[in-house]
């Protein structure tokens, strides 16, 4: 997806791609971060301000509404914000997961700011302090993360041992020099460590770099769609991820009893 400055013609084009994918008997359809809209970099924390929503505003009940219509799962990003309060211009950068009855069943708030390779998301953005548990959908247990959170293992690790078989990444991942070669290593990563599907639908155009991608246990690309925006359509066998786990048992082979000596070096900046 390519969003624009303009969230109403987002909105307008989300529901049209959830009306396709239900029509296509699509049981789950994942939106990109800043589904909402983009925002420029010279953009006002002021400006990000007056296009945020409450997550029960107009923007969430829209897609909760579509969902129910159509009977699909959907999981879609805002910019949120939880206050009025003049004084804190700021906004999360929040995901959420909608049931096929229109009911939110997960928020999740981007933990990992993109501070970093010339960026600061935290000019604009507050960064959230809770890792939500997996949902139960008819597709699988998703797990959610955003983007940056991507590149702290941590997060995928803990959604994963929490009962997570599938994470889903909604992402607007900068392009740059070696950023694409980042971005498919740390999704076949995250899922070949934790033997899981990667779902990770990525913006386009503007200044990021498209790939939307489906990765699954063992690590093999299942969907790329390079810089075409749409979607594309599959099934995600969940005794593909049985299999994974019984023939490369990662997992059931960390040595937990020793990693707990070492816990304090969470603590470490080195």
């Amino acid at each position: 997806m390519k969003s624009s400055v303009d969230k109403n013609k987002n909105l307008s084009y989300s529901l049209k791609l959830i009306s396709k994918a239900a029509q296509n008997k699509a049981q789950l359809i994942c939106f990109p971060e800043f589904q909402m809209a983009y925002s420029p970099a010279e953009q006002e924390p002021e400006t990000l301000h007056e296009i945020a929503e409450k997550i029960n505003g107009d923007f969430i009940s829209a897609l909760s509404n579509s969902a129910k219509k159509n009977k699909i799962n959907v999981v879609a990003t805002i910019y949120e914000i939880i206050n009025t309060n003049k004084q804190n211009q700021k906004v999360f950068d929040t995901a959420v997961i909608i049931n096929e009855r229109g009911k939110m069943q997960s928020v999740y708030r981007k933990i990992h700011l993109y501070d970093a390779l010339g960026f600061k998301e935290s000019k604009k953005l507050l960064a959230g302090n809770i890792i939500e548990k997996p949902t139960r959908t008819s597709v699988g247990n998703l797990g959610l993360q955003i983007c940056y959170d991507m590149r702290f293992p941590e997060i995928s690790r803990i959604l994963t041992v929490n009962g997570a078989n599938i994470l889903v990444s909604p992402s607007a991942w900068v392009a740059g020099f070696m950023k694409q070669e980042h971005w498919e290593i740390m999704l076949k990563s995250r899922a070949i460590e934790n033997g899981v599907y990667v779902i990770a639908p990525n913006q386009l155009g503007n200044i990021y770099c498209g790939h939307s991608m489906v990765i699954e246990p063992f690590g093999a690309t299942l969907i790329d769609m390079g810089v075409r925006e749409g979607m594309e359509i599959l099934d995600i066998d969940n005794s593909r991820i049985d299999t994974v786990r019984r023939t490369l048992p990662l997992l059931r082979n960390r040595r937990t009893d020793v990693y707990k000596n070492y816990i304090k070096a969470f603590d470490s900046e080195s």
